[in-house]
Formats: structure tokens, sequence, C-alpha cells
């Protein structure tokens, strides 16, 4: 990992006898000394929502080359939400060939891989095949075998875990989603044909499956088992294997018992089964995962992790000054996307309501993770731009001046604000307000139900009208992680810090309110749309390095960009303090009516 150490050069001999060395001769010698370090590649996969992205990075962290394949999505109704695992390994076997080549280095530079994805339920048969999860084909169309994050079909079952109240919820912030496996399994137990339910081999977070898919070794991470799964890990549970078995008798799943576990990967006394962020998984990549993807077998591979976690993995530790991985109660690492997702680390657990966790070393081994989240950021602002009857206008106009519809309408709020002769846009929706849970809410309220609201409409569908919506939703957004980042702050963590990630950090109109509206720093990764698959590829690093420490991996390979921070203008401040007040009262509002319209 470390770069060739060069002893320096205080003589040389020259015609045998010493003296000083001029700077040519040192540059000279230097150069040769550089020649004979080989330098290192790794790859990373990052699956996202909708698409498989690979990347190459050196061993210095530097984005070397990548490649976006588009994976599909079967949605058949609101609620449900499918993929296939064989369409998404298909796209990263194309992306990592892709992004080896425009990297400009061979397979045999490549000294690991490591993968991430969302939190998405794969189903296989007991031979290893994909088993359908689509219940309007009657679970016969089998390449739809994975329940991707954001399918709430299991609303009702996570609903009926939580009123256990037992005490495997405190480690999920007292409120399980359904969005996670737990409930997703329960349905497919409850609605799967009995022949089909016993026909399931593995229930796999996505993550492990595509470890599993490279190296074929079933060990499970830390990280997909304790946060989608309701393992326990050792020095936690004091349960066998780390899952509570009167949880699961509890629940309704006690055939998961009856079984250890095995459906979901466990194998009780064989805890070293699951692994740490970035452990070699196996013996690296099989011959026919090397055929697919363009590599070496017995590449090393990192075991995974959930692709917010990449994202942390990515941008906790850039900053300028090193950091003790034990003072890191400060930083909040937020991957912004289709939904977006926090997460912070503590040297002890800290029970948030709301937000999941506290989750014992899913990231590094010994800390503690929080994971707060909001389930629709960029794609509420999808909506709010698509959804308005001006959008097709100024996407005309965008394109026209070369230029993004957002960077279009940041540029039309200028004009706006210079047209009212104010200080500033924020002042432009001061009678327009938003609140965000269009998708329901995810922290720290933990509730599935909640929906949006708009208060302060005119009767404009212009462009004037469709650029204070979009900016009311950027700002919507930035109070709800103030909201989320306040409950962390009054429950042990004190964070002043944002790193944010993500193809959202581009606006920069997005970036500087949540400085503002949260007042924190932010610090953004060198690579802003790369930072979760670079992640992945320090996965790969940390495989690669042995016995060196995820914490030290990251401190030589994550890349601090640009940093932004609060506005210093009262007026500034002012108002979005003001702001945040109406956004607790859209809430309250939101719970009073449905309390009036229940029976």
């Amino acid at each position: 990992m470390a770069a060739l150490s060069v002893q320096p050069l205080w003589t040389l001999s020259i015609s045998g006898t010493e003296t000083q060395p001029t700077v040519l001769a040192l540059v000279r010698r230097l150069r040769q000394a550089n020649t004979l370090r080989t330098m290192a590649y790794y790859v990373g996969i990052d699956v996202g929502t909708g698409s498989a992205r690979a990347a190459v990075i050196d061993d210095q962290g530097r984005w070397k080359g990548h490649c976006v394949q588009p994976i599909q999505t079967h949605h058949p109704s609101p609620t449900i939400y499918e993929q296939s695992s064989e369409d998404i390994w298909t796209k990263i076997s194309q992306a990592v060939r892709t992004a080896v080549s425009l990297a400009g280095v061979t397979p045999h530079d490549i000294k690991g891989i490591g993968f991430d994805a969302t939190c998405s339920l794969v189903v296989l048969d007991q031979s290893s095949s994909p088993q359908s999860v689509d219940q309007a084909s009657g679970f016969t169309d089998h390449p739809w075998n994975v329940i991707l994050w954001a399918d709430h079909r299991a609303i009702d079952q996570a609903d009926r875990i939580n009123q256990t109240h037992h005490s495997v919820l405190q480690y999920v912030g007292g409120t399980i989603s359904p969005e996670m496996q737990i409930p997703k399994t329960l349905w497919l137990k409850e609605n799967l044909p009995r022949e089909r339910w016993d026909a399931i081999g593995h229930l796999m977070d996505l993550p492990d499956y595509l470890t599993w898919r490279a190296t074929d070794h079933l060990a499970r991470s830390t990280c997909s088992l304790t946060c989608k799964f309701s393992h326990l890990p050792r020095g936690v549970s004091t349960t066998e294997g780390g899952w509570d078995r009167g949880y699961f008798d509890l629940i309704g799943l006690g055939c998961l018992v009856d079984e250890n576990w095995r459906r979901l990967g466990g194998r009780p006394g064989h805890e070293d089964d699951v692994l740490h962020a970035g452990d070699c998984v196996g013996n690296g990549l099989t011959e026919q995962a090397a055929m697919d993807l363009g590599l070496l077998p017995g590449t090393p591979v990192g075991s995974a992790v959930i692709d917010a976690y990449a994202g942390a993995v990515a941008t906790l530790g850039a900053s300028a000054t090193k950091l003790d991985h034990d003072a890191m109660s400060n930083r909040l690492a937020i991957i912004c996307g289709t939904s977006s997702c926090h997460i912070a680390m503590s040297p002890q657990p800290l029970f948030v309501p709301g937000v999941w966790g506290p989750y014992h070393s899913v990231l590094l081994p010994n800390m503690w993770c929080a994971e707060g989240g909001q389930s629709s950021t960029g794609q509420l602002i999808d909506y709010t731009l698509k959804s308005h009857t001006a959008y097709q206008d100024a996407l005309e106009l965008a394109t026209k001046k070369n230029i993004t519809i957002y960077t279009f309408l940041d540029d039309h709020l200028t004009t706006l604000k210079q047209k009212q002769g104010l200080a500033a846009i924020d002042f432009l929706t001061e009678k327009l307000h938003i609140y965000p849970d269009f998708h329901g809410n995810r922290s720290p309220l933990a509730d599935p139900t909640l929906r949006g609201a708009i208060v302060g409409l005119t009767l404009d569908h212009g462009i004037d009208d469709l650029a204070l919506r979009y900016l009311a939703t950027l700002q919507s957004i930035a109070c709800q992680t103030r909201h989320i980042v306040d409950i962390m702050n009054q429950h042990g963590y004190t964070i002043d810090t944002l790193c944010l990630s993500g193809g959202l950090c581009k606006n920069k109109v997005f970036v500087q309110l949540h400085a503002d509206v949260t007042q924190c720093k932010v610090i953004l990764p060198e690579e802003i749309e790369g930072a979760v698959v670079i992640g992945a590829a320090i996965l790969g690093a940390k495989a690669a390095a042995g016995n060196t420490s995820l914490w030290q991996v990251m401190r030589q390979l994550t890349r601090a960009g640009e940093e932004v921070l609060p506005r210093t203008d009262p007026a500034i401040q002012t108002l979005y303090d003001k702001r945040y007040r109406v956004f607790g009262e859209l809430l309250k509002d939101q719970k009073k009516y449905v309390d009036i319209m229940a029976p």
C-alpha cells in the first residue's frame, strides 16, 4: 500500500570523491527510484438504485477511469420495486471491463476489488438460481428476484414487528423499517405459496450476494447482517449466533430459528464467517467471476458494505488534518442520491430514537454507527420539476443554452432576486413552504405513513413558479437534515461537520443550504459523484493490504475537496431559523389532520 521509501542522497560519488549533490542529480536519482515502484490499482463497484458503476483508483486514491451501466427496475405499482440479480451482474461485468480499459491498466495491475450496493433483498432457490418475488406473475417470473430497498410492500409486517416492542428493536432506533430485510422476509413467508417459500435457499442482502457471486464464498458482512437482518454482533448479543431466538419466534419467523438461520447465512458457533468491512472474502475471484469481469482469478475481494457506508468510507476520513477515529462523533457523512443516508460514528453506543442503530463494528471494528436517512431527496427534486407544467419549457431553454436544468433554475432564481431587489435568492420563498416526506419518513420519525405537503401555492404555473418550488424543495430537504442532526446531538453526538457526497452535491445551492440551515461546515470529496464507488475500491485495497486496518487505508486513499461554511449574514440565519420552525409546524399539522380524519 505505501509508496516505496527512497532514502535521501546527501552525497554523490563523482570521480571517487564525495561532493554535495546537484538538484539535477537528485531529481534524476529520484526518478530512477520511482520507476522501480509498481503502481497498484483497485476496482470499486457500486450498485445504486438505477445503475451499476465501476471505477479504478490508484494507490493514492486518484480516480483513473469509470463506467456506468443502467440496471432494470420492475415497478408495477406505487409500493413495488423489483430488480434482477442476473441483470445487475451482467451490468457490473460490462462496467468493470470498460472502466479498466479506460484507466489504461491491465488485469495484472488490479490488486483488489470491493463492492457496495443498495440494501435490497436477493432471493435464490436451493440451487442458487434466481427465485421470483413478483406477486403479479404468481411468483413465476424468476428474473425478478430482488426486492429493491425502496419497495414498501412490507409496511404491515414492519408495523406488527414494531408492536412487539422487543429489545432487539433498540438497535434500529426503536422502530424497524419496511425497507429492512426482516419485514420483507416475513412478507415473503406470508405471501409465497408454501412450496415456493420452502424452495428458498438463500435470502441475501445485495452487497453480500455480489461478494458471493465473485468468490463463491457465503461469508456474510457485519454491515448487511447487523443493519438489515436484525443480527447482533459478538459483544452485543448473548444469544448463540447473534440472532435472538425469542425475537424470531415472536414475529412469526420461528421457522428460521428451527433451521439455525441457514437461509440468512447463519452458522451458529461460526461467528468468524461474519466479516468486517474490507476483510478478504474466500480466496478472491473465482475463475468464472474473473472471466466475467475481465480480471485475474484470485484477485482479493473485500467484504462489502451497504452503499451509504461506502460513501462514509470515502468521506469520513478525508481532511487536511489527521483525525483519530475515536474522535469522530462530530462528523456526519451524508450520501445524497435518490434518497439520502446519514452515517455517524462513535466509540460508544449512542441510542437515538428514530435513527437506525447503534450498529456495532459495521464500518470500523469496535466503533458504533448510527444511520439516519431521508427516503426521497433526489427523487423528490425530480418529482417537483417533472410534475410541473413549466418543466418542458424550462428544459428546452436549458438545452438551448447547453446547461443543466438545475443551472438554468439557479440562474433564473438569481434573475428573480435582482428583479425583486432582494439580498439573496433565499428570501424568494418566504411564503412558500414544503414538507418533504412524499415517500414517508425514514429519520428521525421512522414513520413510512407520513406524506408531503406544500403551503403557499398561487395560480402561477410558469417558470417563475417552477424555480420557486425547486428552491423550496431544496430548503425543505436541508431543514430535514437539520432535524436529524438536532435529534442526534440531543442524544450524545456533537455533529458540526457534514461530509457530503453524491450527485446532488454538484448543485452549489443544495450544498450551501445544508451549511446555512444546519450551521455546520460542509466538506466535499475531491470526486463528488465518485465518492461511493471510491469507497468500494478502498474495501478492495483493504483486502489486498492484509493486516493493515481499514482506518489506515481510508486515511491514505480518501481525498478531501472543497469546504463550504455557513454564511455569516444574520438575516440569512434568522430566515432559516424561521423556516425550520415552519417545518416543525407542518409536521404537527399533518399529525393533527390524521387524528381528525381517523375513524
